[in-house]
């Protein structure tokens, strides 16, 4: 399993990002087999982290035009700046009730 790390310092995040936001999440999990994400974000910084079960499917998500037109409205409107990381789980735990 791998993951993708989002970090960035927003910027203006109006009804286009969310609307989009929301558009990108559905893709991802229809059709690129994102199995998990989750978002956070404080004050003018977001980490997102999603979860993959290939890295073939993280560069076909990469690659797919719909992303990459909101990638280019990040870097134009949404965010100050951001770095991505692609990382390799190797273990993986947990604690429930």
């Amino acid at each position: 399993m791998f993951a993708v790390i989002f970090k960035a310092k927003t910027g203006v995040q109006d009804a286009e990002y969310s609307k989009t936001v929301g558009l990108m999440r559905d893709l991802a999990f229809s059709k690129y087999n994102c199995q998990d994400f989750i978002a956070v974000t404080e004050g003018e910084q977001e980490i997102a982290i999603s979860y993959w079960n290939s890295q073939e499917d993280i560069q076909r998500w990469h690659r797919d035009s719909q992303h990459n037109v909101a990638q280019q409205m990040g870097r134009d409107k949404w965010y100050a700046s951001y770095t991505v990381e692609v990382v390799e789980i190797k273990r993986r735990y947990s604690f429930s009730e």
